[in-house]
């Protein structure tokens, strides 16, 4: 049996946060590769590419010697990663207003790479692992009128106004959805170089 070929979209920002939480307040090492795999062959899809959409960490004018090394151990991930041909690394950028961070473009770059995978007719099934109300007006376009197969990766913890409440309506129109449990990442801890 051949196993249909899939995209793999992953919110970085997010996949973060969920680590952090299993983690116990610490990020867990997670190997993407493996971890991207094993979310696509629990479906029973195989991932060709996986799309990774993060943000370089903010840098002040000048920086300070925190976010220097902050940026400095962001560049050596992101030159690891990137060293895996199956990988594309998207990436927008964080604003700092009144002392907090906020990702910029990175919404807008995962909503372009979805299209693309539709209009190229790449692939007919695309995992995702995200959280985004702003992703329902393309996933539901996707379904419907290019029959493309949404299988959604999410965590929640079921806790109106949390970080990992989750919209309904994303998850309804997500007809395939799958609750992310610690055993996820358990599986794929093991990071390689």
């Amino acid at each position: 049996m051949t196993l249909e070929n899939t995209a793999v979209l992953v919110d970085a920002g997010y996949l973060s946060e969920i680590s952090k939480h299993f983690g116990n307040g610490k990020y867990l090492k997670v190997d993407i590769v493996k971890l991207c795999k094993y979310l696509a062959i629990k479906t029973g899809l195989w991932m060709n590419e996986i799309y990774y959409y993060t943000a370089p960490p903010f840098q002040g004018t000048p920086p300070t010697e925190g976010e220097v090394k902050f940026k400095a151990g962001y560049d050596t991930f992101i030159s690891k990663l990137s060293k895996h041909p199956e990988i594309t690394i998207r990436e927008g950028r964080v604003q700092k207003l009144d002392g907090n961070f906020t990702q910029k473009g990175v919404d807008t770059l995962l909503v372009m790479d979805l299209m693309t995978i539709a209009t190229s007719k790449k692939y007919r099934s695309v995992v995702l692992l995200a959280c985004d109300t702003d992703f329902v007006p393309v996933i539901k376009k996707l379904t419907a009128e290019d029959n493309i197969r949404i299988i959604l990766y999410y965590y929640t913890d079921k806790i109106r106004k949390s970080k990992f409440s989750m919209s309904n309506e994303l998850l309804n129109v997500c007809k395939e959805k799958v609750l992310l449990t610690r055993d996820y990442f358990d599986r794929n801890l093991q990071q390689s170089d």
